[in-house]
């Protein structure tokens, strides 16, 4: 494969802007001098001779050898993501939980020791609190905003640190340059879970993070039409312990999911704009509303991380979650009295999408658990997209007066 790209330097392309990196980083094009980026629907190659073959797979010659291990779509995508987050590398998977998967489990071993945040995504939990032990990992849980319990807890040596920030679906924030200072004194590397924030809203790497994973299948992709995942770092991490990690246990993002994120990827600063803006708007009016009990948003002044959210992002997100004085039973009648509003586990589309954390996301863990996570029967979360913000707040309004009556 060779250029088309014959107008800009490699110069001029570190010196764009991330709107611009976001159309236009890692186009690669093909001799055909294609303007939308190429597919490359191919699990293999070929060589022009057994010599060749020997040298792509000894590494004497960098190039494709199977798509399991590198295919050009792919490629392109891990290079533009790389660039919008500011990351030496990146390396695409098959989901995000594949991402969160690889990207802990590459560098943990028997006898090691992993802290995480309390507030995760369920599959999270999972493997943290489920899979590690089975391979004799230590597992700790803290409480997010805690950052005496992250002292007390990194006063020993890890050698993982898990964080989301925000977390799913409590929106609690976690100081991330602090968490980062003290993983770094216990020999740990911090791994951040940036899916709520998106490149766009928040760089974790910047705040001292080691490496940032996520679900691409979300904002990314923003349309509901592909799973995808990724994992940022620098280049020895990539290359040398997750590399061979994913390499060899194969969870590879198909091209043409590639081929569907890289489009993602050119829209998604403009469509995470209207998300948040909407999003602020149904906060307010959900915060007014007599039925709801509390609103959780980054962007309330009343969140209990709301300054420490304006320092280290630059937006407040898409997501939100309000705890219905009803309990379940008000949550169910909420949901199913939308008409605009689709119930559905998946966020960061540009349709606005509901559920019921308590029995769907979270549904696995204990209801011990789950209260200790801030995860209420009542609380629903709600992932704000890009239609006309009115029409959304109507839509909540006639389902709220439906609890009411």
């Amino acid at each position: 494969m060779s250029s088309g790209d014959s107008n800009t330097s490699p110069k001029a392309a570190r010196s764009w802007r991330p709107r611009t990196r976001a159309v236009r980083g890692g186009l690669t094009r093909t001799g055909f001098c294609e303007t939308s980026e190429a597919l490359f629907m191919t699990s293999g190659y070929v060589y022009d001779s057994a010599a060749e073959a020997e040298q792509s797979f000894d590494g004497t010659l960098d190039r494709m050898v199977y798509s399991r291990f590198k295919n050009p779509t792919v490629a392109m995508f891990e290079q533009r993501l790389a660039e919008i987050e500011g990351a030496e590398a990146c390396r695409a998977t098959a989901s995000g939980m594949a991402a969160v998967h690889a990207a802990l489990m590459c560098q943990l071993k028997a006898g090691d020791r992993i802290v995480a945040s309390r507030a995760l995504f369920g599959s999270c939990q999972w493997i943290i609190n489920e899979l590690c032990p089975k391979f004799g990992i230590e597992r700790v849980f803290v409480d997010g905003p805690d950052l005496a319990a992250w002292a007390a807890a990194l006063s020993q040596p890890a050698t993982c640190v898990f964080i989301e920030t925000p977390a799913n679906p409590t929106l609690e924030i976690i100081d991330i340059a602090a968490v980062a200072e003290l993983a770094h004194k216990a020999g740990a590397r911090l791994v951040v879970d940036n899916v709520f924030a998106t490149p766009i809203l928040q760089s974790p790497l910047t705040l001292g993070a080691d490496v940032v994973v996520y679900s691409a299948t979300k904002h990314i992709d923003g349309q509901g039409r592909c799973l995808g995942g990724a994992v940022l770092a620098d280049h020895a991490f990539c290359q040398d312990v997750l590399g061979p990690y994913l390499r060899n246990t194969g969870p590879a993002l198909s091209p043409f999911n590639a081929w569907l994120l890289l489009k993602g990827l050119e829209t998604l600063d403009l469509r995470v704009e209207r998300h948040c803006a909407n999003a602020l708007k149904v906060a307010r009016f959900l915060e007014s509303r007599p039925e709801v009990a509390r609103v959780l948003y980054p962007g309330l002044e009343s969140h209990p991380q709301h300054a420490l959210a304006a320092r280290q992002m630059s937006g407040w997100g898409s997501i939100l979650a309000m705890e219905l004085k009803g309990g379940k039973a008000a949550a169910y009648a909420m949901l199913d009295a939308l008409e605009l509003i689709d119930i559905s586990n998946n966020l960061g589309d540009a349709k606005s999408l509901i559920t019921h954390p308590w029995t769907t996301t979270h549904q696995r863990l204990s209801p011990d658990d789950k209260l200790a996570m801030g995860i209420g029967e009542g609380l629903v979360r709600l992932s704000v997209g890009i239609e006309d913000g009115d029409d959304l707040v109507e839509d909540l309004g006639r389902a709220l007066d439906r609890i009411g009556t």
